[in-house]
């Protein structure tokens, strides 16, 4: 774990205030730059030492064999794997003949800071070299949120007390040598060195390579144009092979005297367009960042965050950890899925090579909520990404002998990449998933663009995926079995609740959308007679309930598994210390599920029903999982027990700036991250779409006196400010208005309009839940 003093706690920077190597790894995670199209890891300049160097392309990947014991009818047999690119990041520096590396001389002083509203990272350094001179180094790095295409670094390096000979060498590097990243030699052996030379050409201070992947067949290009500001005379010069160009850049500074290089770099890639093209893109796109110059890119950038926070900034007082967590998420969230335009928003966004740079059910989960109501253009292109892989979706329904789509457990262009297929296949709720991110994005925001630009068609073949998966029995209940929900410690089951829910709510949004798009729905073949039956099976969805214990289960029989005993499994996680065999036939919960679809379908369940699965499930979930955190704060709040509720937002808050499952080095968790503005919006907020109106029943716990937000609905900004005693709604827009809930009272408000409501929080109706052995929270102010 990650100690807190590592990167202290400012409201609006992450900052590494002393270089330490042993944490290299996670702080290039932390420290890393995006635009939803271009990913940056945040490694030294100079870069070694490194933990794991990686820059990506957003849906760049190379094609890899899926290793099985024992393979079997329907399991994918090629996967996909995301590929580090080019490296446009490297400037290196030499001072007189020694090479600047913060391993050798005397580093005097180290720092880097990431500016949430400026979108940079910066650094500086002061070094001593072997031989006794002194300079001072500054780079400051950006990933363009407004050019998309283009990224930027501008390094300066000062004499301090000598006159010196410094030597910058300007590189992109293709093929970088990685740690082995797989226990699979197959693996390893398709990542070692991925990218083959297609072209390369330079002029006298910038270059151009493009490659291509050995299987996939996409193509990429990598440019990168140097401009130099020194004293006195400068030499530059550029030089090019298959897998590097450099541009070197000599001069003399005298002490006090610093020389300044700005690197623009442009990046590229298709699978469908010639390498010519691909090169004249990144052409085009270095002269509009050379046009636009580095401090009109550091003004763009600026003035792009500056309306993103407008409307996402989530203030809370009382509580510095979280804020800052809060904003840190936020600031990822936006950079994993702001430009990526039609492609998909992986796991670990593009901060690290973590899950292959698989996509998820998450994205729809737990990201897509966060943009639906801070950057709904941003949600609204990750939905298209998911339409445009329709066909392989309906491919793989067919291969499970499935009518409509099945979309895949994770992938990167569409194919399913699970070789697990317990936890891959069998999880069909990632198609209900997608279906309730789809609808939720036309209520937020009364847009039906998106419903008719391919979401309609998602809709209607994931409810025909549901209606050919499920049945009716006897007695006309309907029936889902065969899956697994949200807990992949209780796998390949019959009505897992969850799962009955998202798939009933996917059945009664697609009949919906098919009538208020009746000549669209007729075009993909449905009728009244389809729309009916997805109705009857949504109102004859069977939810699990023991009438003996008073709760709802998990999935049909969950309570009357044996119990697993806590004390005879004292490692976490679970999935590394016992065999799934035991943990799939006992009651032991790896991320929540049951309290998922109490947050996702509150309106399904009476207060009484809440507290008592909180207090059941609890005892038996031990978060082995990043996404669990979030949902049990949310879901703890909703029944009034607020200080674990803050706990549980402490540590979805804290899951990479503490590193609290020790893989923060392979890429963030971005659902965490995202989980941490659910957490606060959902449970203290008490914001919900019940019906498609907005609701809100918000409540503070005593650590945190002031909680406010903004969120986005159907074209108007609403501020949320929630006070103890008292919440007031405001909205600041021109010429628009809003209609709303506080609890059961509606409310309409006008642009420059606020009202004030009291702030009521029942007491709890049942004492606050244990949690298993060694799984209590992460407790603000000192670890359990």
């Amino acid at each position: 774990m990650i100690a807190q003093h590592a990167f202290p706690v400012e409201p609006w920077t992450v900052r590494e205030a002393a270089l330490d190597l042993s944490l290299l790894a996670p702080a290039e995670s932390l420290f890393a730059l995006s635009n939803g199209h271009i990913g940056f890891r945040g490694n030294l300049d100079e870069g070694e030492p490194h933990g794991l160097p990686g820059t990506y392309l957003n849906s760049f990947y190379e094609e890899r064999p899926l290793p099985y014991a024992e393979a079997g009818y329907g399991y994918p047999e090629v996967g996909q794997t995301v590929v580090n690119v080019t490296d446009g990041k490297i400037v290196r520096l030499f001072v007189d003949d020694e090479p600047f590396d913060v391993r050798y001389g005397r580093l005097l002083a180290h720092e880097r800071v990431l500016d949430l509203r400026a979108g940079t990272l910066v650094r500086t350094a002061d070094w001593v070299s072997p031989a006794g001179k002194r300079v001072r180094v500054r780079s400051t790095r950006l990933v363009s949120f407004v050019q998309r295409a283009v990224a930027a670094v501008e390094f300066t390096v000062e004499a301090v007390d000598d006159e010196v000979r410094v030597t910058l060498q300007s590189e992109l590097v293709a093929n970088e040598a990685l740690p082995q990243q797989s226990a699979d030699p197959r693996v390893s052996a398709v990542l070692k060195a991925p990218l083959v030379s297609v072209d390369h050409d330079c002029g006298r201070a910038g270059a151009t390579l493009v490659h291509r992947t050995r299987a996939s067949g996409l193509q990429m290009a990598a440019g990168m144009e140097n401009h130099v500001e020194a004293p006195g005379r400068v030499d530059v010069e550029t030089h090019d092979a298959d897998d590097w160009a450099r541009t070197t850049v000599v001069c003399v500074l005298g002490a006090g005297e610093q020389v300044r290089l700005q690197k623009y770099l442009a990046y590229g890639w298709s699978g469908l367009r010639s390498h010519p093209a691909l090169r004249d893109q990144v052409a085009g796109a270095l002269s509009g960042a050379r046009f636009t110059g580095f401090e009109g890119l550091l003004r763009e950038q600026r003035e792009y965050l500056e309306e993103f926070w407008d409307a996402a900034d989530v203030q809370v007082d009382g509580d510095a950890e979280v804020q800052q967590a809060v904003r840190f998420g936020l600031f990822h969230v936006l950079q994993a899925g702001a430009r990526a335009e039609q492609r998909g928003i992986p796991a670990k966004g593009l901060t690290g090579p973590g899950y292959d740079g698989h996509i998820f059910w998450d994205t729809e989960a737990y990201v897509l909520p966060v943009l639906t109501y801070t950057a709904p253009e941003a949600a609204a292109d990750a939905l298209r990404w998911r339409a445009s892989t329709l066909d392989q979706a309906r491919s793989r329904a067919a291969e499970l002998r499935l009518a409509g789509a099945a979309f895949p457990w994770r992938t990167i262009r569409g194919e399913e990449s699970s070789g697990y297929w317990p936890a891959g296949t069998a999880a069909f709720h990632v198609n209900g998933d997608i279906a309730a991110a789809v609808e939720r994005y036309r209520i937020a925001t009364g847009e039906t663009t998106l419903e008719t630009d391919g979401g309609l068609a998602v809709l209607v073949e994931t409810a025909r995926m549901w209606r050919s998966l499920g049945h009716h029995d006897t007695a006309g209940r309907w029936h889902v079995a065969g899956v697994t929900g949200p807990d992949e410690y209780t796998a390949v089951v019959a009505d897992n609740v969850f799962t009955n829910l998202v798939a009933a709510q996917n059945l009664r949004v697609a009949a919906e959308a098919c009538h208020r798009h009746p000549d669209l729905a007729r075009s993909l073949g449905v009728d009244l007679e389809e729309t009916a039956a997805w109705r009857d099976a949504a109102d004859a969805v069977h939810v699990p309930y023991d009438e003996d214990l008073r709760v709802h289960q998990q999935c049909e029989g969950f309570t009357r598994r044996p119990e697993w005993d806590f004390e005879a499994n004292p490692q976490y996680p679970l999935l590394l210390h016992s065999p799934y065999f035991d943990l799939y036939r006992k009651q032991v919960v790896k991320q929540a599920d049951l309290q998922m679809a109490l947050f996702w379908f509150a309106d399904r369940f009476s207060d009484e029903d809440k507290a008592r699965a909180v207090d059941y499930y609890e005892r038996r979930t031990v978060r082995d999982s990043s996404l669990s955190a979030a949902v049990q704060a949310v879901t703890a709040a909703e029944v009034g027990h607020l200080e674990l509720a803050h706990d549980y937002v402490y540590e979805a808050a804290s899951v990479d700036l503490r590193d609290l499952h020790h893989n923060t080095g392979d890429g963030l968790h971005i659902a965490s991250l995202a989980g941490t503005w659910l957490a606060l919006v959902n449970g203290f907020g008490g914001m919900r779409d019940v019906g498609g109106s907005l609701v809100f029943r918000p409540r503070l716990p005593s650590g945190i006196s002031r909680l406010r937000f903004s969120v986005r609905w159907r074209g108007t900004k609403l501020t949320v400010d929630v006070r103890p005693e008292q919440v007031e709604y405001s909205v600041r827009d021109h010429d628009t208005a809003v209609e709303f809930k506080h609890g059961d009272e509606t409310l309409h408000l006008r642009a420059g309009q606020s009202v004030t409501r009291p702030v009521s929080v029942p007491e709890p109706l049942l004492p606050r839940p244990v949690q298993p052995p060694g799984r209590a929270p992460l407790h603000r102010g000192g670890d359990h």
